[in-house]
């Protein structure tokens, strides 16, 4: 089977090319929407098989029991199937060698050529199929957005949420039907779009896009590593409750070095900090945070959609050890809490990383600094992980009868371990512990 996924790019009609147009025409049989199939229909041959898309679950049980067959499908893709299109499933669903992709312009191409806008000043963002609050995390100062939507991100949706973080004076420009002939480009303020939310008479018709330019003081959502204690929802208020604290959680972000693809527990997860911190900068990373204290599970859950990581942070309800064994192997892990099983805890993520993987670790009591200290005497004895621990005590300034003062808060040594061998105790040329100084008894 040969699967041809052609782009028809923005137009009531579309316009091929030579390519594109001898693999429609080829085609044992065509499969697309009503409206998509409509745009090609005077290119079709007589006789040719039509079949309207299923849902994707169903479309691969069909394609898969042609697999084996010699024949060829087109399957019809709105815009360019590669830019935020149907092309990535069939990438990871067929094999390569059965897929041939043809280019079409996509409608965000189309939206800015229309504006006469650069596209690589411009970030894209998918909310087709996902959750509205996902737009958090890419809301910020000077940073315009191009939206693909769904009958869920409305404009009058996205202007309520431009206003909520701050922006109502953003510029939202919704352009509909492009390449059709009730092609339309409407300019509204976020505030004035908000209010229309319950307008029954503003409607958009579901074929747009939406370019947001954000405008206002913003300062709700984050813009850069080390949100503000009290941006988060706590046990015992905001800021205050079961949270690492910013310098701390900065340090731990350093230390883990998140990067895209990355696999990640944080175990003893809280109210969320780190949790929220590694998903909200690293938005292709799975991060895994495991917490069983019921009120702190609802702080967590709260500020996984305050800061709209709905999409890469997943909240485990359990204790650690018991609720790891059904968690994706991790490539990091990080241990905030362990409920008093942090030897077991320790033993079991190290056996769970592979080579490279990093392990880091916070302790403030003196039993989990014990406990961390074992643990990196086995490791030495081992020689199988790079090492570095460091001490951190933080003073915050505040106000004793009017004058400024500094509260010192309880010091957090935090280890790191990047695993250097899968166990077998054998060192490469240059795999050694690095004798770096204990500083668990500073």
């Amino acid at each position: 089977m040969q699967l041809h996924i052609i782009g028809l790019g923005v137009s009531e009609t579309a316009h091929l090319d030579q390519s594109a147009l001898a693999a429609l025409q080829a085609a044992d049989s065509v499969i697309g929407s009503e409206r998509q199939i409509a745009t090609v229909q005077h290119l079709l041959p007589s006789g040719q098989e039509q079949i309207f898309l299923p849902k994707l679950k169903q479309l691969q049980i069909q394609l898969s029991e042609l697999a084996d067959k010699d024949c060829s499908v087109a399957v019809l893709a709105s815009g360019d199937p590669l830019l935020y299109g149907i092309g990535r499933w069939f990438s990871r669903t067929f094999n390569d060698n059965d897929l041939r992709f043809y280019p079409g312009i996509s409608s965000v191409q189309a939206a800015c050529h229309r504006l006469g806008r650069a596209f690589q000043d411009l970030k894209v963002l998918s909310l087709h199929g996902r959750p509205v609050v996902k737009i958090r995390t890419v809301l910020k100062r000077n940073q315009s957005l191009i939206i693909l939507t769904d009958k869920h991100s409305t404009p009058q949706v996205l202007a309520q949420e431009c206003v909520a973080a701050g922006f109502a004076e953003s510029k939202l420009t919704v352009l509909e039907m492009l390449g059709y002939e009730q092609e339309k480009i409407s300019v509204f303020t976020a505030s004035e779009l908000a209010e229309h939310r319950s307008d029954s008479e503003l409607t958009f018709d579901p074929l747009h896009v939406t370019l947001i330019d954000p405008q206002g003081s913003g300062g709700v959502l984050p813009e850069f590593p080390g949100i503000a204690d009290d941006k988060f929802v706590t046990d015992v208020g905001a800021g205050k409750g079961m949270i690492t604290k910013r310098e701390v959680r900065l340090s731990i972000l350093s230390l883990l070095q998140p990067s895209s693809q990355d696999c990640i527990w944080d175990i003893g997860a809280g109210c969320g900090g780190v949790s929220v911190e590694l998903s909200y900068w690293n938005p292709d990373t799975d991060v895994h945070a495991i917490e069983y204290h019921p009120t702190r599970l609802e702080c967590l859950e709260a500020n996984r959609q305050r800061f709209g990581v709905v999409s890469n942070l997943h909240i485990v309800e359990g204790r650690a050890p018991e609720v790891l064994v059904d968690l994706p192997t991790p490539n990091k892990v990080f241990i905030g809490g362990s409920g008093g099983e942090l030897a077991q805890l320790l033993q079991q993520a190290w056996q769970k990383l592979p080579v490279g993987g990093v392990l880091v670790v916070s302790a403030v009591t003196e039993t989990t600094r014990q406990q961390v200290f074992s643990f990196y005497q086995e490791r030495l004895t081992a020689q199988d992980s790079d090492f570095e621990s460091m001490q951190i005590a933080v003073s915050k300034g505040d106000l004793l009868a009017g004058q400024l003062m500094y509260r010192p808060t309880l010091p957090v040594v935090l280890s790191r371990y990047v695993k250097l061998t899968s166990g077998d105790n054998s060192l490469s040329n240059n795999g050694s512990l690095k004798a770096t100084k204990d500083t668990s008894d500073d």
